[in-house]
Protein backbone atom coordinates (compact mmCIF):
# COMPACT_ATOMS: atom_id res chain seq x y z
CA UNK A 1 0.00 0.00 0.00
CA UNK A 2 2.66 2.46 -1.00
CA UNK A 3 1.11 3.78 -4.23
CA UNK A 4 -2.45 4.63 -3.17
CA UNK A 5 -4.64 7.36 -4.58
CA UNK A 6 -7.04 9.28 -2.35
CA UNK A 7 -9.95 7.39 -3.95
CA UNK A 8 -8.30 4.05 -3.19
CA UNK A 9 -7.75 5.07 0.43
CA UNK A 10 -11.45 5.85 0.79
CA UNK A 11 -12.37 2.58 -0.92
CA UNK A 12 -10.19 0.70 1.58
CA UNK A 13 -12.03 2.39 4.44
CA UNK A 14 -15.40 1.71 2.85
CA UNK A 15 -14.64 -2.00 2.35
CA UNK A 16 -13.12 -2.58 5.80
CA UNK A 17 -9.62 -3.29 4.51
CA UNK A 18 -6.77 -3.64 6.97
CA UNK A 19 -3.32 -2.44 5.89
CA UNK A 20 -0.18 -4.00 7.34
CA UNK A 21 2.49 -1.33 7.13
CA UNK A 22 6.05 -2.71 6.88
CA UNK A 23 8.12 0.48 6.74
CA UNK A 24 11.62 -1.00 7.02
CA UNK A 25 10.92 -3.46 4.22
CA UNK A 26 9.53 -0.63 2.08
CA UNK A 27 12.64 1.43 2.82
CA UNK A 28 15.05 -1.44 2.07
CA UNK A 29 13.33 -2.27 -1.22
CA UNK A 30 12.74 1.40 -2.13
CA UNK A 31 9.14 0.46 -2.90
CA UNK A 32 7.57 3.70 -1.74
CA UNK A 33 5.95 5.07 1.37
CA UNK A 34 2.70 3.98 2.96
CA UNK A 35 0.43 6.98 3.59
CA UNK A 36 -0.23 5.81 7.15
CA UNK A 37 -1.70 9.11 8.38
CA UNK A 38 -4.08 9.37 5.42
CA UNK A 39 -5.17 5.75 5.87
CA UNK A 40 -5.76 6.29 9.56
CA UNK A 41 -7.69 9.53 9.03
CA UNK A 42 -9.91 7.68 6.55
CA UNK A 43 -10.69 5.01 9.16
CA UNK A 44 -8.62 2.17 7.71
CA UNK A 45 -7.34 -0.32 10.29
CA UNK A 46 -3.59 0.01 10.29
CA UNK A 47 -1.24 -2.72 11.53
CA UNK A 48 2.54 -2.81 11.69
CA UNK A 49 4.52 -5.75 10.41
CA UNK A 50 8.11 -6.62 9.56
CA UNK A 51 7.48 -8.40 6.24
CA UNK A 52 10.00 -11.24 5.96
CA UNK A 53 13.71 -11.84 6.38
CA UNK A 54 14.37 -11.35 2.66
CA UNK A 55 13.44 -7.68 2.97
CA UNK A 56 13.96 -7.00 6.68
CA UNK A 57 17.03 -8.45 8.31
CA UNK A 58 16.14 -8.15 11.99
CA UNK A 59 12.33 -8.64 12.14
CA UNK A 60 12.32 -6.29 15.16
CA UNK A 61 8.78 -5.12 15.99
CA UNK A 62 10.03 -2.56 18.51
CA UNK A 63 12.21 -0.89 15.88
CA UNK A 64 9.56 -1.32 13.21
CA UNK A 65 7.00 0.51 15.33
CA UNK A 66 9.40 3.41 15.89
CA UNK A 67 10.20 3.58 12.16
CA UNK A 68 6.50 3.47 11.27
CA UNK A 69 5.69 6.34 13.63
CA UNK A 70 8.51 8.57 12.42
CA UNK A 71 8.12 7.77 8.73
CA UNK A 72 4.38 8.45 8.87
CA UNK A 73 5.09 11.94 10.20
CA UNK A 74 7.57 12.64 7.39
CA UNK A 75 5.26 11.32 4.66
CA UNK A 76 2.32 13.35 5.96
CA UNK A 77 4.54 16.37 6.70
CA UNK A 78 2.83 16.44 10.09
CA UNK A 79 4.82 16.05 13.31
CA UNK A 80 1.60 15.32 15.20
CA UNK A 81 0.51 12.59 12.78
CA UNK A 82 0.59 8.92 13.80
CA UNK A 83 1.50 9.61 17.41
CA UNK A 84 2.94 7.10 19.87
CA UNK A 85 -0.48 5.87 21.00
CA UNK A 86 -1.59 5.30 17.41
CA UNK A 87 1.67 3.50 16.59
CA UNK A 88 1.39 1.23 19.65
CA UNK A 89 -2.22 0.43 18.78
CA UNK A 90 -1.23 -0.45 15.20
CA UNK A 91 1.52 -2.75 16.51
CA UNK A 92 -0.86 -4.56 18.88
CA UNK A 93 -4.62 -4.41 18.43
CA UNK A 94 -4.36 -3.24 14.82
CA UNK A 95 -2.39 -6.35 13.92
CA UNK A 96 -4.79 -8.59 15.79
CA UNK A 97 -7.74 -7.01 13.99
CA UNK A 98 -6.01 -7.37 10.61
CA UNK A 99 -5.91 -11.16 11.02
CA UNK A 100 -9.33 -11.44 12.66
CA UNK A 101 -7.99 -12.29 16.13
CA UNK A 102 -8.84 -9.04 17.92
CA UNK A 103 -11.36 -10.91 20.06
CA UNK A 104 -8.50 -13.15 21.32
CA UNK A 105 -5.35 -11.00 21.43
CA UNK A 106 -4.01 -7.51 20.86
CA UNK A 107 -5.08 -5.88 24.12
CA UNK A 108 -5.12 -6.69 27.80
CA UNK A 109 -8.74 -7.53 28.61
CA UNK A 110 -10.60 -10.22 30.57
CA UNK A 111 -11.20 -13.25 28.38
CA UNK A 112 -8.31 -12.60 26.00
CA UNK A 113 -5.13 -14.67 25.84
CA UNK A 114 -2.30 -13.45 28.00
CA UNK A 115 0.08 -12.47 25.20
CA UNK A 116 2.31 -10.03 27.05
CA UNK A 117 5.75 -8.48 26.84
CA UNK A 118 7.50 -6.92 29.82
CA UNK A 119 9.78 -4.03 28.90
CA UNK A 120 12.43 -2.80 31.31
CA UNK A 121 12.24 1.00 31.21
CA UNK A 122 14.89 1.54 33.88
CA UNK A 123 17.73 1.87 31.32
CA UNK A 124 19.42 5.23 30.86
CA UNK A 125 18.04 5.65 27.33
CA UNK A 126 14.49 5.64 28.64
CA UNK A 127 15.11 8.22 31.36
CA UNK A 128 13.55 10.38 32.55
CA UNK A 129 10.40 8.29 32.31
CA UNK A 130 7.68 10.81 31.65
CA UNK A 131 5.27 9.33 29.10
CA UNK A 132 5.37 5.52 29.08
CA UNK A 133 3.79 5.06 25.64
CA UNK A 134 6.06 7.68 24.09
CA UNK A 135 9.09 6.03 25.70
CA UNK A 136 8.01 2.60 24.42
CA UNK A 137 7.65 3.82 20.85
CA UNK A 138 10.48 6.34 20.52
CA UNK A 139 13.17 5.35 23.04
CA UNK A 140 12.95 1.62 23.72
CA UNK A 141 15.02 -1.08 22.03
CA UNK A 142 14.24 -4.78 21.74
CA UNK A 143 17.11 -5.50 24.14
CA UNK A 144 14.90 -4.02 26.88
CA UNK A 145 12.23 -6.75 26.48
CA UNK A 146 12.86 -8.90 29.55
CA UNK A 147 9.92 -11.30 29.64
CA UNK A 148 7.32 -12.58 27.17
CA UNK A 149 4.21 -14.69 27.71
CA UNK A 150 2.27 -16.30 24.87
CA UNK A 151 -1.19 -17.53 25.82
CA UNK A 152 -0.08 -17.19 29.43
CA UNK A 153 3.02 -19.37 28.98
CA UNK A 154 6.37 -17.83 29.83
CA UNK A 155 8.51 -17.94 26.65
CA UNK A 156 11.22 -15.41 27.59
CA UNK A 157 12.29 -15.16 31.22
CA UNK A 158 14.78 -12.46 32.20
CA UNK A 159 15.98 -12.30 28.57
CA UNK A 160 16.50 -16.08 28.36
CA UNK A 161 14.37 -18.19 25.99
CA UNK A 162 12.26 -20.82 27.75
CA UNK A 163 11.50 -24.27 26.28
CA UNK A 164 13.64 -23.70 23.20
CA UNK A 165 16.73 -25.57 22.06
CA UNK A 166 18.88 -22.54 21.27
CA UNK A 167 21.83 -24.74 20.28
CA UNK A 168 19.62 -26.60 17.83
CA UNK A 169 18.27 -23.38 16.35
CA UNK A 170 21.81 -22.02 15.87
CA UNK A 171 22.97 -25.30 14.34
CA UNK A 172 20.05 -25.21 11.91
CA UNK A 173 20.90 -21.61 10.99
CA UNK A 174 24.50 -22.68 10.37
CA UNK A 175 23.35 -25.47 8.05
CA UNK A 176 21.19 -23.01 6.09
CA UNK A 177 24.12 -20.57 5.86
CA UNK A 178 26.17 -23.37 4.30
CA UNK A 179 23.42 -24.32 1.85
CA UNK A 180 22.88 -20.71 0.81
CA UNK A 181 26.63 -20.12 0.38
CA UNK A 182 27.07 -23.28 -1.69
CA UNK A 183 24.16 -22.27 -3.92
CA UNK A 184 25.78 -18.91 -4.61
CA UNK A 185 22.80 -16.94 -3.31
CA UNK A 186 23.78 -13.43 -2.22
Amino acid sequence: MTQLTEAEIHLCAERGVSVVHCPESNLKLASGFCPACALQRAGVNLAIGTDGCASNNDLDMVGETRTAAMLAKAVADDAAGFDAHQALRAATLGGAKAIGFDHLVGSIEPGKQADLACVDLSAIETQPLHNVVSQLVYATGRHQVSDVWIAGRHKLRQRVLVDMDLGGVLANAGQWRGRIASAGIA
